[in-house]
């Protein structure tokens, strides 16, 4: 039995060149109940499979999570390529796990639209963090997902809080609509931006802005800390031209050195302060039933996706549809439409 009373069940790991499918849903759902890591990233793997025997092994697992995971806070973090968000990461990881907090790290990784890969290089920048065993870091491709965040990091996250870990961080690749993303399944949403570099004008744009609950000006140090602190005295100038959020909160900005480990525990100390005011209010409950309400959703929407693709008839008259919108014979709206009336037919 491990300290929360669950029955721990030994878990094997799978021989050299097995693909693993032999693993039960139980035996997987028993190793992450124990935090057996092993057991963990099979399931992550299982869930991020595009495979139908897969997804139904992962959707068994996922159902069997839900009722078992801890209260667990999630932090998004997002930011421009380059702004250090991997350094930051790491640095408050470990000031996070020093506080004997257990941490996970999702980071998404782009995928190649050409070669469909993904360097996964997360873990080799976070060489520190990923030796801590009360931390587990996991990249994942981000599969050409709007936004750079994986379609499967909602159900990773269910994973990762049934496994016992206090705090769930997401980082995202810093591009497009992953500041949208990322907001729609965190409690906390940290936009990490640079100085010096015109980041600040960039910064008060409305979209992005709106959705920080903190900004924090990272790499203030050396001779860059003159530029951090006028920086952060204009994105206070942009904040307050914005009208108060739903929940009452005031968004902070403040100025930090991951690399010198500088600022990062007022960092924390105000999302511990987010957190009990928007627990006070029930702004935190009602936002985690609303993220369900969206995951829902959005699920419907890539479940018709896929059995659209997968059907038999929509794959025989696709490519000749498709040779006629290339050619201007066909409007693509004219096509879809003939798609979908086969689709609602069959």
């Amino acid at each position: 039995m491990n300290e929360n009373g669950t029955k721990i069940t030994t878990f094997k790991k799978p021989k050299a060149g097995s693909s693993g499918k032999h693993y039960a849903p139980e035996e997987l759902v028993a190793g992450i109940l124990s935090n057996n890591i092993a057991a963990l990233s099979k399931a992550i793997t299982l869930v991020e499979s595009t495979k139908q025997e897969h997804q139904a092994i992962a959707n068994r697992i996922i159902e069997s999570c839900l009722s078992q995971k801890k209260e667990t806070l999630r932090i998004g973090i997002t930011g421009v390529p380059g702004v250090g968000k991997s350094t930051f990461i790491e640095g408050f990881g470990k000031m996070l796990t020093q506080m004997e907090k257990k941490v996970a790290v999702l980071t998404v990784d782009p995928t190649s639209s050409k070669t469909k890969g993904s360097i996964l290089g997360d873990k080799t920048r976070m060489q520190e963090l990923v030796q801590d065993p009360n931390a587990f870091i996991r990249p994942s491709p981000s599969g050409g997902s709007l936004g750079g965040v994986t379609r499967k990091t909602r159900e990773s996250i269910i994973l990762l809080e049934a496994a016992g870990y206090d705090i769930v961080i997401i980082e995202t690749v810093g591009v497009g609509q992953s500041e949208t993303a990322v907001h729609s399944m965190v409690d906390f949403f940290l936009l990490l931006k640079l100085s010096g570099a015109g980041d600040e004008l960039q910064g008060i744009k409305r979209g992005i802005m709106e959705m920080a609950d903190a900004v924090a000006i990272n790499k203030a140090d050396g001779e860059n800390l003159k530029a951090a602190k006028l920086a952060e005295v204009e994105f206070r100038r942009a904040l307050q031209l914005f009208p108060p959020k739903e929940n009452g909160w005031i968004p902070k900005v403040m100025r930090c050195s991951a690399l010198q480990n500088k600022g990062l525990e007022p960092i924390w100390d105000v999302i511990e302060e987010f957190v009990k005011t928007s627990k006070a209010n029930g702004f935190f409950e009602r936002n985690r039933q609303e993220q369900n309400k969206s995951w829902l959703l959005q699920h419907i929407e890539q479940s018709l996706k896929n059995d659209f693709n997968r059907d038999a008839k929509i794959k025989k008259m696709l490519p000749n549809l498709e040779e006629k919108v290339m050619n201007g014979t066909l409007s693509p709206f004219n096509a879809a439409l003939q798609l979908l009336a086969i689709y609602r037919n069959k």
